[in-house]
């Protein structure tokens, strides 16, 4: 079995492969000071308490945009699992070819979706929209070419910034509102949110194809935690919520071959 972890700014999200399909997917807020003993009793729990094996577990990948985490990850990783985790880099085997100034720069969490989606699409031009703590806008060619990426705040973000910034603006849940016009604050902001993160998907989508895939359609896929919202919208081609769990498993096969 192996442990793939996607390590944001928000969530830790995790997920075990038994073979190529996931047995458990979990979920934890990210504490930027978390020891690695709080982050290996989290890892060893969740997992024991969901009834998988923990002996059984035998390499573990993280992706990771947390820096101040990736000591303490390493450390959990080694001290309770005896793993000494593969992080996911431009350095290492993706069979990407990363085409931006600094491929060092790359998030990782980008570059796994990226090897998810050539595998799950393969010889096919592919942008990937990915809904975190920030949007995200991947373009792949057909060659496996990375071309780069738009980048902007994520609908949680720009709660928070108006929330924030303004003296009578307050958070909201994040959702999709019955008008375009709200009649209240509440669904004012939810407004914005939602319909301005979707004018934000059609006008990159349609700016992308056409400087890049003119001659051939792109598959457009969604991801991320908000993803879900905009499934009815006719934006993605399809929505993949495990995308990053997939390439993180991807990666770890080429570096270091399968595991049962």
């Amino acid at each position: 079995m192996q442990l793939c972890l996607d390590v944001g700014n928000s969530h830790i999200f995790g997920g075990i492969f038994n073979d190529d399909k996931i047995s458990l997917r979990f979920r934890h807020a990210t504490a930027l000071h978390n020891t690695s003993d709080e982050l290996g009793i989290f890892l060893k729990a969740v997992i024991k308490e969901n009834g998988c094996d923990i002996k059984k577990i035998k390499d573990i990948a993280i992706s990771s945009v947390v820096p101040s985490l990736d000591y303490s990850l390493r450390s959990a990783c080694i001290k309770y699992f005896n793993i000494n985790p593969l992080f996911i880099s431009s350095e290492i085997k993706t069979n990407l070819t990363i085409k931006i100034d600094q491929p060092s720069e790359l998030g990782a969490d980008l570059i796994a979706d990226a090897v998810a989606a050539t595998q799950l699409f393969p010889k096919k031009n592919i942008i990937i929209i990915s809904m975190g703590t920030a949007t995200t806008f991947s373009a792949i060619n057909k060659k496996q070419e990375y071309l780069g990426v738009a980048i902007l705040p994520g609908m949680r973000l720009s709660m928070e910034a108006l929330q924030g910034n303004t003296a009578k603006l307050f958070a909201v849940e994040i959702m999709k509102p019955p008008s375009v016009l709200g009649k209240n604050t509440t669904a004012s902001i939810q407004s914005g949110l939602y319909f301005g993160q979707l004018g934000v998907f059609r006008e990159i989508t349609q700016r992308i194809t056409e400087e890049y895939f003119k001659d051939d359609a792109p598959v457009i896929i969604g991801c991320g935690g908000f993803s879900h919202l905009f499934e009815q919208e006719h934006i993605f081609t399809e929505l993949m919520p495990d995308l990053i769990l997939l390439g993180l498993k991807h990666i770890l096969d080429l570096n270091r071959g399968p595991q049962k």
